[in-house]
């Protein structure tokens, strides 16, 4: 997908935006390769499995990988982590509020589900917290502080776009019936966080199909 995004708001300029979405795992996981077809720079957001096709495509797109984002630590969105940072030497950035689960809860939860745990996440080079910036290429996109369906998630918000990963669904939101998880800390994070953002905003979310933050506002069940 070839996007084109505003660089800023109200800026006649355009940029070209790359987004590759691919669904990895046994856990059907939304992970996006997304970077400047200008510059060619690009990040990774949520490598939670098969990270041989992650990489294939990596290379299709020619983007040079500088950093690798997770929204949060659950293990379909980090499972493939070490290898994709082996491969491509790209910094992994993480909430500070999910530096620790990003070690526990993956063998947790694993092991909880009867599977085989797979090997632990890197240590993060940069931990991130609400209002910091992530740069790729001439792209720039906020961090946005989103608790609840885990304690340190978090969307990317740029250029007309919002990766929500496990917040924010279409038609739905993430589940909080997990340890650390709360409902409350969730909706309030939607409210607060996302549903302040322009309707035109497309959502990517770390499941399902895409969505708006309008269509969210008007049909999302659980905001109504």
């Amino acid at each position: 997908m070839l996007y084109l995004a505003d660089s800023a708001a109200n800026s006649p300029v355009k940029r070209a935006m790359i987004i590759k979405m691919l669904v990895v795992g046994s856990f059907a996981a939304n992970c996006y390769i997304v970077g400047s077809s200008t510059t060619k720079q690009g990040m990774i957001i949520d490598p939670g499995a098969e990270a041989d096709t992650i990489l294939k495509t990596v290379r299709q797109t020619g983007l040079s990988i500088a950093i690798i984002v997770i929204t949060h630590a659950h293990i379909d969105h980090v499972g493939a982590l070490r290898e994709v940072q082996q491969n491509t030497g790209a910094q992994f950035a993480i909430h500070e509020a999910e530096k620790g689960l990003a070690f526990s809860a993956p063998i947790r939860m694993l092991t909880s589900l009867g599977i085989s745990p797979v090997k632990s996440p890197p240590r993060p080079d940069r931990l991130l917290k609400d209002g910091d910036r992530i740069d790729v290429g001439d792209l720039s996109f906020e961090v946005l502080y989103t608790p609840g369906h885990s304690a340190g998630g978090i969307c990317l918000s740029g250029h007309g776009v919002v990766f929500s990963g496990d917040t924010l669904f279409n038609l739905g939101v993430g589940r909080t019936d997990f340890p650390g998880m709360s409902h409350e800390r969730l909706m309030k994070s939607i409210r607060e966080k996302l549903m302040v953002l322009p309707d035109e905003t497309v959502v990517y979310p770390g499941h399902g199909p895409s969505t708006t933050i309008g269509d969210e506002r008007r049909g999302n069940p659980f905001l109504q």
